[in-house]
């Protein structure tokens, strides 16, 4: 009776095991979280009619200045342009003279991938639409998203069915700047990446292959795109996987797609890119400076 229970208890306590170490990490992540909250003073406004269709804007230096439209991560499910836009971008970016926009957008649960990636277009169509106003250049937007935020901008800036229905051309950005993405390809990532978040991949994407690659950029760079990329990624097995796999197929069908690795290893460095791009002594800030200015001047 003593040797079934332990057969019983140790499965038992093994799954307990697997969750605790879960939580800690899901801890871990929220922890690494903190202290990148974006600067004071952007002025809030409203895209659509949601609670979470708003994005806050700090103004450029000229009349037209040119835009970055940032799109936090959080695994489709969390984070908000308050808490994961990151503290240097915005003193940054407004020091090289552009303006700066950082959007909320639906998280799932209670809204899906495909929704999110229609209030990347839609912001972007309502930043465009107001330009003159705002003193934004509407023919030098740039995207740049982070971790969930660099899949979505990735796959409005492939599949050009967002954009269309937010009454936009593929050239409604002049480029897209994806900070650490996974799920380029979904089927692959869910087969192959991190087994911790593969909960946190199935809520976002579902188990349908159809629906899948239709959520993956890689499997929608046949053209048109957007007219430029530059894909940035950190020492992940994953990450780097993904990340040569979407510049491989931009670049096979004719986009222009820049990759490059960047100092920072697991989750550790996937959080840093984020906390730290526009920090001088960053190595990815003068990267991404200068790929800015050759894209933008």
């Amino acid at each position: 009776m003593r040797a079934r229970f332990s057969l019983i208890l140790i499965p038992t306590l093994l799954l307990a095991g697997a969750a605790d170490a879960q939580s800690l990490r899901e801890r871990w992540r929220a922890k690494l979280a903190q202290g990148q909250q974006s600067a004071p003073g952007g002025r809030s406004m409203a895209y659509g009619r949601d609670a979470l269709q708003t994005l806050d804007f700090w103004p450029g230096a000229t009349a037209k200045a040119p835009l970055i439209l940032f799109v936090h991560g959080g695994g489709w499910k969390r984070g908000s342009k308050d808490n994961a836009t990151g503290a240097a971008k915005v003193s940054h970016y407004n020091g090289l003279g552009y303006a700066f926009a950082s959007i909320n957008y639906r998280l799932v649960p209670d809204a899906t991938v495909e929704q999110q990636a229609q209030d990347v277009a839609d912001a972007l169509a309502y930043l465009r639409e107001q330009a003159p106003a705002l003193g934004v250049d509407p023919n030098r937007i740039v995207l740049m998203g982070h971790s969930a935020g660099a899949h979505l901008v990735a796959l409005v800036s492939t599949d050009m069915r967002y954009l269309t229905k937010a009454g936009l051309k593929p050239d409604a950005v002049r480029g897209v700047i994806a900070l650490d993405g996974a799920a380029y390809d979904v089927a692959r990532q869910m087969q192959e990446g991190n087994r911790v978040m593969a909960s946190t991949y199935e809520q976002a994407f579902g188990t349908d292959p159809a629906r899948q690659r239709a959520l993956s950029p890689t499997l929608q760079a046949a053209t048109p795109n957007a007219p430029a990329f530059l894909i940035l990624h950190v020492d992940r097995a994953d990450g780097t996987a993904q990340a040569n796999a979407l510049a491989a197929a931009l670049q096979a069908a004719g986009t222009p797609a820049e990759l490059h690795a960047l100092e920072g290893r697991g989750l550790r460095g996937h959080m840093e890119i984020n906390r730290s791009l526009g920090e001088a002594d960053y190595p990815g800030t003068g990267l991404v400076d200068a790929w800015l200015k050759r894209l933008l001047d």
